[in-house]
């Protein structure tokens, strides 16, 4: 990005701005105003008018729709203006922290120890293996050539043949999370003639070499939803069609079991998964359910010798552990309980190795890990199976705040446990433990902060906040030492998702030390719709809960500032995708809390989105917000729909931004939004939109790059604040 000349006259520039953000710059862009076309729309009896539906253009062809989307980014790149210098300013802060030759922890498959390296300057990585840890390196795939000449380029799953003889790798280049798989020999280095095109960019192996499955994407919904068998040296025009999902409300996957014994098949819906399993050493046979699909019961399973460990959901809202044989699975009554479930206690994961059980739970919203013995019985000659010892060893961690789960565990038969561990002053860190000696751990890898980084100067909290409905929220924060005063006087940064029960884990992240050496308290608000608090957490932010998840947020805003963590004139907020709809249902609801608030790839016109079936991911997420067909639904929705519900009011500052080939949240969501705020609103504060014209809901690719966006939304705040320069003592 252009850097202003006269670093002098760039401070000048974002003083006068920060002192006066209704200026125009010298040579003002007027803020582009959207024609109005009403379209009419009934339902349920009653009548919304959408002023703005002419932006939805499924081609990206129109060039009206375009020319408009061109005058927004314009406005917005000439009310940037005074930010540009800082934002470069930024932007080289936070890819100075970068290790430029950042390589992952080298892993056991087969063979060989795999891994992937970054060479310094370059945008993406390359893929190689090794006969030893420190042997010399075979290239398999250097990424970066593979994306030269490409806007967007994004790397979709890549899988070694059993044999090691051929790995395959998919290929995004428009940002649709579209997948074309290629095929190359190892040995010689060359592609093979076949291609797989329209996939989700994986393909699973059968153990004969030639062989394999990958499942294929409607190209209208982006679901993937058909199941193809490919056979190495064949056109795709003849790969046989093996499974097909009926149910639109329903995703698929395709695994491996550790065991590599059975391909996997996982069917979910928000509610409901089923799985079915293929013989490995049988590729032509057919995928068969192990338990067929029942409304609301959720199951995923591990496999050692002939018992299958199931994580189930049966009798147990926060999950528990049982096995059962093979060959009696799909009876229930057969499932021996391992681990019962707990009110207090949700279980997350777990691996199954050989010799032992690792078990990740999540107890008060913090993740634990429990290493089980097995100790495998045998009745003369014939196998029992395996007994799990009732007594546990828990891994210890030290932080207030932290997230912990399981790194790469490639070989069944291992005696060793990887985890991967960080918190928000602990840069994420790869531990291998041998599990016949424990506790003790070896480090085999921790993050590079470049730049003068020291951990101790910061320090991370986790408190309670009490709901207006009594319930205990949990919050993250973390600040600098020398720059924070509990007294009400530091700006505050307050992110939150809450949504389809993902939880935002209280990890590193090194661009935060860029709000952080500035004086700004960041803070995580883990509302309802994500699970830090187990299953009833999630269920009490979603369908027709939701609401809870702005109350949430906007109690936490309000108890933070007044428990002296943020100045209540300068709170800054920002979420993205379903975050994006928490944003925007925050600042209708409660504008006058926030200073500025950034929403990216926002999720906002949620009604006339989820009664849409042609728009991608509507009809599987039903379970998560409703069906706007039913009226309860309707209305309920219609009641926070942050499109639907923008009054006439003032509105803090406003970032919003978007993908045109988003494949999640179309890009017509945020720019109805923001043509519908522009008419609405009743301040003078600023207003940007940015589309990046080239790529979708994930931002830019490569790994520099992406922190473009991350700089952006920093100078947009900090510019906004005053806060420039750093303040650290």
């Amino acid at each position: 990005m252009p850097m202003i000349p006269k670093f002098v006259l760039s401070l000048l520039l974002l003083t006068l701005f920060v002192g006066c953000t209704s200026m125009k710059p010298v040579n003002p862009v007027q803020p582009p105003i959207a024609e109005k076309i009403p379209n009419e729309m009934k339902l349920h009896g009653i009548e919304r008018i959408d002023d703005y539906y002419w932006l939805r253009d499924d081609a990206r062809k129109n060039p009206k729709v375009l020319a408009h989307l061109e005058a927004e980014n314009r406005y917005t790149k000439a009310q940037f203006s005074p930010f540009e210098g800082f934002q470069q300013t930024l932007f080289d802060e936070l890819i100075g922290r970068l290790d430029k030759d950042e390589s992952s922890v080298p892993y056991l498959w087969h063979s060989h120890w795999y891994s992937r390296r970054y060479k310094q300057g370059f945008e993406y990585p390359l893929v190689i293996r090794q006969g030893e840890p420190d042997g010399d390196e075979t290239l398999l795939l250097d990424v970066n050539l593979r994306a030269e000449g490409h806007e967007f380029y994004g790397l979709g799953g890549v899988s070694v043949s059993p044999d090691e003889s051929i790995i395959a790798f998919g290929e995004d280049t428009l940002s649709r999370r579209i997948y074309r798989v290629y095929f190359k020999d190892i040995a010689s280095g060359k592609l093979l003639e076949d291609e797989l095109t329209g996939t989700d960019g994986r393909v699973v192996w059968a153990n004969d070499n030639k062989h394999l499955f990958y499942i294929a994407k409607d190209p209208k919904t982006l679901l993937g939803f058909q199941v193809f068998r490919h056979q190495l040296g064949t056109s795709q025009s003849q790969d046989v069609l093996v499974f097909e999902e009926k149910d639109d409300s329903f995703y698929i996957s395709l695994g491996k079991s550790l065991d590599e014994s059975r391909i996997t098949l996982f069917n979910e819906s928000t509610t409901t998964s089923e799985v079915s399993v293929l013989d490995a050493d049988m590729p032509l046979g057919e995928f068969k359910p192990l338990l067929a699909r029942e409304e609301g019961h959720e199951y995923s399973v591990a496999k050692l010798g002939s018992s299958y460990y199931i994580l189930t959901n049966w009798k147990a809202i926060n999950f528990r552990l049982m096995k059962v044989d093979e060959t009696k699975f799909s009876d229930k009554a057969m499932w021996q309980e391992v681990i019962g479930a707990r009110a207090d206690s949700r279980i997350e994961d777990y691996l199954l190795l050989e010799k032992f059980l690792i078990v990740q739970t999540r107890e008060k919203g913090i993740s634990q890990l429990r290493v089980f013995r097995l100790t495998h019985v045998n009745n003369g000659d014939v196998s029992q199976g395996e007994y799990v010892e009732s007594e546990p060893f828990e891994i210890p961690f030290n932080d207030p705040a932290y997230i912990v789960g399981l790194d790469v565990n490639a070989r069944q038969e291992s005696d060793k446990l990887r985890i991967y561990y960080s918190s928000p002053t602990t840069p994420e860190s790869i531990y291998e433990y041998d599990l016949t000696s424990l506790p003790i751990r070896v480090l085999l890898k921790q993050e590079k902060v470049l730049g003068g980084f020291e951990s101790e100067a910061y320090k991370a909290e986790r408190i309670f906040i009490t709901a207006r409905d009594g319930v205990q929220v949990p919050v993250t924060l973390v600040y600098r030492k020398d720059t924070f005063s509990k007294d009400g006087s530091n700006p505050l940064y307050q992110y939150g998702y809450g949504a389809y029960g993902h939880t935002i884990d209280p990890d590193f992240d090194s661009s935060a030390i860029s709000l952080l050496d500035r004086g700004v308290v960041y803070a995580i608000a883990h509302v309802r719709g994500g699970e830090m608090l187990g299953r009833p957490w999630y269920d009490d932010g979603r369908m027709l809960n939701k609401q809870h998840s702005f109350d949430d947020f906007i109690d936490v805003t309000k108890a933070l500032t007044s428990q002296g963590y943020g100045d209540r004139k300068r709170v800054v907020a920002a979420g993205g995708s379903a975050g994006g709809l928490l944003m925007g249902g925050v600042i209708n609801q409660a504008p006058e809390l926030y200073f500025a608030v950034a929403a990216h790839v926002p999720f906002v016109d949620i009604v006339t989105t989820m009664l849409d079936e042609s728009i991608p991911l509507t009809t599987n997420e039903y379970d998560e917000w409703g069906n706007p067909n039913e009226k309860r639904y309707f209305d309920y929705m219609l009641s926070y729909s942050p499109y639907d519900q923008i009054k006439r009011q003032a509105y803090p500052h406003m970032l919003v931004t978007t993908g045109l080939h988003d494949s999640q949240v179309q890009y017509f969501e945020p720019a109805k939004w923001v043509a519908k705020l522009r008419d609405y609103k009743t301040d003078d504060n600023q207003l940007l939109f940015h589309i990046d014209m080239e790529a979708g809901h994930g931002g830019k690719s490569g790994r520099y790059r992406r922190y473009q966006d991350t700089a952006q939304e920093y100078a947009f705040f900090l510019g906004l604040l005053g806060l420039n320069e750093i303040k650290t003592k």
